[in-house]
């Protein structure tokens, strides 16, 4: 009796001692604060097992055996997420497991800049190398079908920001989140416009917001170019900016635009055609969106750009002329 009464407290403190000891383990860093990260991927249905072995096999060294115990003890064996991790310095087995149950994947960015088109946009997406690239085939209508983007024509339609994504994912997500951010950011600016603005619609204010980030990259001068804009079209006048024509000529833009460019009408010659273009023609940022839609107060019809970023704002003709003078002598087109 007594023997057996021995070997129940061995047995219970020999209990302890390893429950003591697996805690212990899981709560002590899997690698030190001066390692390197660790990449690694959780394959589709894969169980815990299957996890804790891909894992050891991508070279983060984390038992498996006590890895499977922890996540069945927590009753989260069934709550891995599939996806591309990361093994940071100091994670302890509980941090890690908690990650790949939440799915806090490894995340990549991708910036899309301020005044791209979006030709260059889709080239930047193409050429990011850890998306999953879905897209690179598609047309532009297609992929606006995709993104349930209900426009004819894709320009101007994405919100350049930076966007982060997991590993591996599709490069479709990129698009849609740009777009939705881009409509919420009009939305938001449509609702804030001052009144009588020259605009049918919100995608007008867009089309003008593209002209801003456009002309200008000055931030401070957008909203003055925008009020520019808004004046002419109130007075009838053309908006004559080159950037317009500049995005009419595509690929035979060479870096120059001449006289006879002015002259050779398209659709977005604003020399040659009264009012906004039929699209953006670049994509704008917040700023250029709220310079659109609540313009500078101002009697000016002209600008000359000073050849230093900033411009020369004119309130008629004679005094445009000489500051075109003054400042771009040697710049007209020939």
């Amino acid at each position: 009796m007594a023997l057996i009464r021995k070997l129940i407290v061995t047995g219970v403190i020999a209990a302890a001692a390893a429950g003591a000891g697996f805690q212990w383990w899981s709560k002590q860093p899997i690698t030190p604060a001066s390692a390197p990260v660790i990449p690694f991927a959780i394959a589709q249905g894969t169980g815990v097992a299957g996890a804790a072995q891909q894992m050891s096999t991508a070279g983060v060294p984390v038992n498996p055996f006590l890895f499977g115990v922890l996540a069945r003890v927590t009753g989260k064996a069934s709550q891995i997420k599939a996806g591309s991790y990361e093994l940071k310095p100091d994670t302890t087995p509980r941090r890690l497991l908690s990650q790949l149950v939440r799915g806090e994947f490894a995340q990549e960015s991708l910036t899309i800049i301020e005044g791209w088109t979006f030709r260059q946009m889709r080239q930047a997406v193409d050429a990011a190398p850890n998306l999953k690239h879905e897209t690179a085939k598609l047309s532009d209508q297609e992929l606006l079908a995709k993104v349930d983007a209900d426009f004819k024509a894709p320009e101007g339609l994405f919100f350049p920001d930076t966007y982060l994504f997991a590993k591996g994912a599709s490069d479709l997500s990129i698009y849609k989140q740009a777009h939705e951010m881009m409509m919420k950011r009009l939305k938001a600016a449509w609702e804030k416009r001052d009144p009588g603005l020259p605009y049918t619609d919100p995608y007008q204010a867009l089309i003008m917001a593209s002209l801003v980030e456009k002309e200008t990259g000055q931030k401070s001068e957008r909203s003055m170019i925008a009020g520019v804009f808004v004046n002419r079209l109130k007075a009838g006048m053309l908006l004559q900016t080159d950037p317009t024509v500049i995005y009419g000529m595509g690929n035979k833009y060479d870096g120059k635009i001449r006289k006879k460019d002015l002259e050779t009408d398209t659709p977005y010659n604003t020399y040659t055609r009264a009012g906004l273009p039929p699209t953006p023609i670049a994509l704008p940022g917040v700023q250029s969106l709220a310079a659109a839609t609540a313009p500078a107060k101002t009697e000016a019809l002209y600008f000359v750009s000073r050849g230093d970023g900033t411009s020369h704002f004119s309130v008629n003709l004679s005094e445009h002329n000489k500051a075109v003078n003054q400042y771009q002598r040697n710049q007209a087109p020939q």
